[in-house]
């Protein structure tokens, strides 16, 4: 018999929020300060946001000096020195930037076990290799991957970094899917990737508990509209894709539809399917995977 477990199960009585995670200020090498950074990602209708300055812990008790302007400001940090980047989200300290990221991984569980760490832009850098394969099958204890990164479209190395998840994926790992703008520059880093989560309420810990779930999808532009498993069928519903493909292990196509919408039947002995929805340009949005077990 075969059990798919859907991370979107049971979507009642909560809303979809949208938000960011990865956000810079002048803090650290952002070119705007906490204020007009928070104003500008209010004006564009986000429900909750992170500064997440570089090895700079931003409070609960530095958050509220600032007008939150509706949105749910999250504390956190990148921890940035003598390694890849990890973002603590809901991080209650500032973790010591180890150049031994599996301590700081550990360190983050441990110690904090209200928050998470997210592996940021695996494929930034001329070598598309800023965090190699190697560390991310080696470490254990993070939430998920940046398999969009909005700064690094600017820069050397991909924005994209679905390759990787898919070979996580495939070794077993349950790793999670985050889009986020790495805001720096004063005009053109906001607003290009984002997480719609389905929450509970618009609070602190229903919106962190959702990521951590995986209850929410990474997007550029495209809105799922409905998700939907019955039996062993899946079902992906959006507002304005123009494609919908699913993939299996490895990166494999086993779907499509040239629709705002696509329904499959899991294929006999796949591990995990996931869903990548293609809208006009560089739209896209990607449910979290639906893992697949056999008994």
């Amino acid at each position: 018999m075969t059990k798919i477990e859907n991370p979107y199960a049971g979507l009642t009585d909560g809303q979809w929020l949208k938000g960011n995670l990865h956000t810079h200020t002048t803090a650290s090498d952002g070119e705007r300060p906490h204020q007009v950074v928070i104003d500008d990602y209010a004006n564009r209708q986000y429900d909750f946001l992170m500064i997440s300055d570089h090895d700079i812990y931003t409070s609960p008790k530095e958050l509220s000096a600032y007008e939150a302007r509706g949105m749910v400001l999250i504390p956190g940090n990148e921890v940035t020195a003598h390694g890849s980047h990890l973002l603590h989200v809901n991080a209650s300290r500032r973790i010591a930037p180890s150049p031994e990221r599996q301590k700081v991984l550990t360190e983050a569980v441990e110690s904090d076990p209200a928050s998470f760490i997210i592996i940021n832009h695996p494929n930034w850098q001329s070598t598309f290799d800023h965090t190699p394969m190697t560390d991310l099958v080696e470490w254990t204890g993070y939430a998920g991957i940046e398999i969009f990164n909005g700064t690094v479209g600017r820069l050397e190395g991909s924005p994209y970094a679905t390759n990787k998840w898919d070979m996580l994926l495939s070794k077993g790992r349950r790793v999670w899917g985050f889009a986020n703008d790495d805001h720096h520059l004063a005009v053109g880093d906001a607003g290009l990737g984002w997480n719609v989560v389905y929450s509970l309420s618009k609070s602190l810990p229903d919106i962190v508990a959702a990521l951590r779930q995986g209850r929410f999808y990474a997007s550029t532009g495209v809105v799922i509209r409905d998700i939907a498993v019955r039996g062993t069928t899946i079902r992906v519903e959006t507002e304005n894709a123009e494609k919908i493909v699913a993939l299996r292990e490895h990166g494999t196509r086993f779907a499509q539809a040239d629709s705002n919408q696509l329904e499959v039947e899991v294929p006999s002995g796949a591990k995990y399917v996931r869903f990548e929805c293609w809208g006009k340009g560089e739209r896209f949005a990607w449910t979290q995977p639906f893992f697949i077990t056999a008994s």
